[in-house]
């Protein structure tokens, strides 16, 4: 074993785990890499060739670059475990009329798990991927900070990991830029990897069609739900619907309903079967409850507390006041934010620290 130890490090076959993978070798740990297998994309039935991650071209990718480098790769087949838990989340959760987050339902309970059980086997003392985040040890506790690239940061869904996961993770792109990475693998002759675009399709919905998933999915879905009603928040029926598992918050393409002015998808309520829409303006909120917590840079926070809140990836974040109450936190917003979906993450930071973040479980005015 080399001196370093040896590091168990996820390969998907695209260019941040590869060169994540090479430089922690050329650091000198002895690397071991892993492909975990998640998803058959045939299985949902789809039409388009299954790419990303799962795909076999990926996995022969991730095996090819593995041998290059004298890297030990095994394929982890984890579909069972994904399919029982990720897919039955993903479904339950769009017919609870809210919108669901599996990648990092996936992260935390799936391949975080996965990775951790295997690395104990092959007495590997550390996992590494190919996110953009930073971590350190501070005050006794492991702390997420967000990638040196704010461009590709990825620390949103990061939230869900535990301290004892993070204990033994490695980020070793945290503190790079995307255009760093892309020349060094350049550098070490894979030209064509950094040309290889990149995925940010749900794996096991590549067509990125999570309505036609559904139908295929769930039997006579289209029946018991079609011919619901839109309505305004005064009640008043605007038209009917093709069903409400088939919208979301703050959508406003695809309604198929002309009302003389851009309208968007406010409320979605499964009981009645109903969708209710308004203006861009009535998407605003002062506040929401966030829902089964998970807090990284602090065991519980001295409240109320200023933060830095996503409500989802690519948001920018909203200033706010966090204020926690057991296992939900209370967060009231500076200024208003628009498109609070429950189900999605919720994640605060304090300056580029995540505190910890949680499930949207509802928003207030």
């Amino acid at each position: 074993m080399s001196k370093k130890g040896r590091i168990l490090v996820a390969m998907s076959g695209g260019i941040d785990s590869t060169v994540a993978a090479v430089m922690l070798a050329e650091e000198g740990y002895e690397v071991v890499g892993v492909t975990m297998k998640t998803w058959d994309y045939q299985n949902s039935g789809g039409g388009k060739k299954e790419t990303g991650c799962c795909s076999l071209d990926s996995i022969n990718d991730a095996r090819t670059i593995a041998v290059q480098n004298g890297i030990h790769h095994l394929i982890l087949d984890i579909r069972d475990e994904f399919g029982d838990f990720v897919i039955d989340n993903f479904i339950e959760e769009y017919l609870a009329g809210r919108t669901p987050n599996p990648c990092v339902l996936c992260n935390t309970h799936i391949k975080w798990e996965a990775l951790l059980k295997r690395a104990n086997q092959l007495d590997c003392e550390f996992i590494a991927t190919g996110h953009y985040a930073q971590l350190r040890t501070e005050n006794g506790r492991h702390v997420i900070s967000r990638g040196l690239d704010h461009h590709k940061d990825q620390s949103y869904v990061l939230w869900g990991l535990s301290q004892e996961s993070l204990s033994r993770t490695r980020f070793p792109l945290g503190g790079f830029h995307k255009t760093e990475i892309k020349q060094m693998a350049i550098d070490r002759g894979y030209t064509e990897l950094a040309k290889k675009s990149e995925s940010y399709e749900i794996c096991f919905v590549p067509d990125n069609d999570y309505r036609g998933f559904l139908k295929r999915k769930v039997d006579g879905l289209e029946e018991r739900v079609d011919g619901g009603l839109f309505v305004n928040r005064e009640g008043k029926v605007l038209g009917k619907h093709k069903g409400y598992p088939f919208y979301t918050v703050g959508q406003r393409k695809g309604l198929e309903i002309a009302l003389g002015e851009p309208m968007f998808v406010l409320e979605i309520i499964p009981e009645t079967n109903t969708v209710v829409l308004g203006k861009e303006t009535e998407l605003q909120r002062n506040g929401m409850w966030v829902r089964n917590i998970n807090m990284q840079k602090f065991e519980t926070i001295l409240n109320p507390m200023e933060s830095l809140t996503k409500v989802r990836y690519k948001d920018a974040g909203t200033h706010a006041t966090i204020t926690q109450e057991g296992n939900r936190m209370k967060v009231d917003f500076y200024s208003h934010v628009k498109g609070i979906a429950p189900g999605q993450s919720a994640v605060f930071y304090d300056g580029d620290d995540v505190i910890g973040g949680g499930w949207i479980q509802s928003s207030f005015e």
